[in-house]
C-alpha cells in the first residue's frame, strides 16, 4: 500500500500485532471482581444481609460492569485498532473496588461494635488504593497507547515505534535519504553521516506504515532543491 506524500501534518497511532489480543485478555480478566461483587450483593437475596442503598448500588455497578465488559469485547471485535479517551471498564472497576472496600470496612466495623473492641483492617484500604489506581488508568491508558505513533509533517517526520523506546525526530534539512530495508524497515541517512534503521515489523500494518513514510520522504528532493534556491 502506497500513500501519497503528506503536504500537511498527519499523526497516526501505531498498534502492535498483539494489541487486540492483549485488550481482550485485559477485558476478560475483569470478570473476576465483577462476579465477586455480584455474589456479595446476592447475599441480600438470600436474606443474609439487609437490603440497603449500598447493596442496591452494588447490584447496579456489578451489572453495569458486566455490560461494559461485553461492550468492550464487541468493540474490540469490530474495531480492534481503535481506542477511547476514557477507559470506561477501568472506571467501573474503580467503582467495584471502592464499593467492595466500603462493604468490607462496614462489615468489620459492625463486628467490632458487637465485640466492643476496635481493630484495624488493611484490605478495605488496599481496595481504596487500587480504586484510585484504576481511576488514574481510566483517564491515562490512551496516553500509553498513543506513545507509539508516526507523525508525518511538512518539515520532516517523527514518532516512536516502541512503548519504552526513545522517540525519533527528523527534519528534511538533516536528512539525505530515506530508503526501504527489508519488508517493513526504513534506513534514514543523515547529513552528518549517521544512519538509523527504524523497524515497523512488529506493528499492525507495519509495511503499510513504512510505505507511507517512504512516500512522504519523496518530498525530500523538492525540499532540498528549495533550500538550495533560497
Amino acid at each position: 500500500m502506497n500513500a501519497a506524500p503528506s503536504a500537511g501534518s498527519d499523526r497516526v497511532t501505531l498498534y502492535t500485532h498483539r494489541h487486540a489480543r492483549q485488550q481482550r485478555g485485559k477485558a476478560l480478566s475483569h470478570i473476576v471482581p465483577a462476579l465477586i461483587l455480584l455474589s456479595t450483593a446476592t447475599a441480600t437475596i438470600m436474606g443474609q444481609e439487609p437490603l440497603t442503598g449500598v447493596t442496591i448500588l452494588e447490584f447496579v455497578v456489578g451489572a453495569a460492569y458486566l455490560i461494559l465488559m461485553v461492550r468492550e469485547l464487541l468493540h474490540l471485535r469490530r474495531h480492534a485498532h481503535h481506542h477511547e479517551r476514557v477507559a470506561w471498564l477501568e472506571l467501573a472497576a474503580a467503582g467495584i473496588l471502592a464499593l467492595e472496600g466500603y462493604h468490607i470496612l462496614h462489615r468489620h466495623h459492625a463486628a467490632d461494635l458487637a465485640r466492643g473492641t476496635h481493630s484495624f483492617h488493611v484490605l478495605p484500604y488496599l481496595y481504596f488504593a487500587l480504586a484510585v489506581v484504576f481511576v488514574v488508568m481510566a483517564f491515562n491508558l490512551y496516553r500509553a497507547i498513543e506513545r507509539r505513533h508516526l507523525h508525518l509533517h511538512a518539515a520532516g517526520f517523527g514518532g516512536r515505534v516502541g512503548l519504552l523506546q526513545p522517540a525519533f525526530q527528523f527534519n528534511w534539512a538533516d536528512v539525505t535519504s530515506v530508503e526501504a530495508v527489508g519488508a517493513a524497515d526504513v534506513l534514514v541517512r543523515g547529513t552528518d553521516g549517521r544512519e538509523q534503521q527504524i523497524s515497523f515489523a512488529h506493528l499492525h500494518d507495519g509495511s503499510a506504515h513504512r510505505d507511507r513514510l517512504i512516500a512522504h520522504a519523496q518530498q525530500l528532493p523538492r525540499q532540498q532543491a528549495e533550500g538550495q534556491q533560497a
